[in-house]
C-alpha cells in the first residue's frame, strides 16, 4: 500500500522497541490487525475490555468534536478505530507495534496496538483509564488536524527542510494534538465524571512519553534536534491549557514563542 504520513507513533519506538521484545508479545489481532498464519485468533477478556474502552472514548470525543465543528460552521468526519498487536499493514503502509499508537491521513484512520497500554502502565509508569483515553484522544487531535487542513501544510514542507528542522515543525504537530486531547477533556467533563484523579493521570502519560524522558530511558543521550513529538514538560502543558481553555483556538503551537 501507500507510504503516506504516519503521525504520532515514531518517536516512541526507541524505546518501545525494546521494551515490546521483552513483553514478547503475541502476533495476533484485534479489528484488522494481523494474525499468525494456520493460527485463528481468539481475543482475551483483558483485550476485550480494551476494545471496548477505546471505543467508549472514540465516541465520545465524536461527540465533543462534532460540537466544536459545528461551532466553527464546519462538519465533523468521523475517523475509524483499528486496534491491533504485533503488526499492521494500512494506507500509510506497515507499521509494527514497536511504532506505538499512530494516525494515518491516507485513510482517516487511528491505529492503536492494545499492547502499548501495558508499556504505558509497566513500564513507563502512567496507569490508570484515563492515561489510555489521553492516548486516544492525542490520536484523535491528528484527525482534527487532517480535518482543518494543519497537517496538509506540514507535510508540505517536508522537502524543503533540513532533518532537525523537520523534526521542530513535527514537535510543534505533537504538541497541538496534545492540546486538542486536552480541549476534549475540559468537555467531556460535562457529560462524564471527569475529576482532578484524571487528569493527573492524563498528565502523567503525557510526560512519559515525551521525547527526553524516553531517551533517557533508552540509555542513550538526549539530543533535543531528534525531538519529534516535545519534552514532559512540554506535552504535559499543551495538554493543560486544553483542559484549562476548552478552546480550539489557543493552541496554535505553530505561531507560539514558548513551546
Amino acid at each position: 500500500m501507500g507510504g503516506g504520513l504516519l503521525v504520532g507513533g515514531g518517536g516512541l519506538g526507541l524505546l518501545i522497541a525494546v521494551v515490546y521484545l521483552l513483553m514478547g508479545g503475541d502476533p495476533a489481532s484485534l479489528s484488522g490487525g494481523t494474525s499468525t498464519p494456520g493460527k485463528p485468533y481468539q481475543e482475551s477478556a483483558q483485550e476485550a475490555e480494551r476494545r471496548e474502552f477505546a471505543s467508549v472514548v472514540l465516541a465520545d470525543t465524536e461527540t465533543v468534536w462534532k460540537g466544536l465543528f459545528q461551532r466553527m460552521g464546519r462538519t465533523y468526519r468521523e475517523p475509524k478505530l483499528v486496534l491491533f498487536t504485533d503488526s499492521i499493514q494500512g494506507a500509510c503502509g506497515f507499521a509494527s507495534a514497536a511504532v506505538g499508537p499512530f494516525y494515518c491521513p491516507e485513510d482517516s484512520k487511528l491505529y492503536i496496538d492494545l499492547g502499548f497500554f501495558d508499556v504505558l502502565a509497566d513500564r513507563l509508569g502512567a496507569k490508570g483509564d484515563f492515561a489510555r483515553a489521553y492516548v486516544v484522544a492525542h490520536e484523535v487531535g491528528h484527525h482534527i488536524q487532517n480535518l482543518l487542513g494543519t497537517m496538509d501544510k506540514v507535510q508540505g514542507e517536508r522537502r524543503r527542510l533540513s532533518e532537525a528542522e523537520y523534526n521542530r515543525l513535527s514537535v510543534r504537530l505533537e504538541l497541538q494534538a496534545d492540546f486538542y486531547a486536552g480541549v476534549w477533556a475540559h468537555h467531556a467533563r460535562s457529560m462524564a465524571s471527569i475529576d482532578e484523579e484524571d487528569i493527573r493521570e492524563a498528565i502523567e502519560a503525557a510526560s512519559a512519553i515525551g521525547d527526553d524522558t524516553l531517551q533517557s530511558r533508552s540509555g542513550g543521550n538526549v539530543v533535543p534536534d531528534s525531538f519529534t513529538h516535545g519534552t514532559s514538560e512540554q506535552r504535559a502543558r499543551w495538554f493543560l491549557r486544553g483542559w484549562e481553555t476548552g478552546d480550539p483556538a489557543q493552541g496554535d503551537t505553530f505561531r507560539a514563542g514558548r513551546l
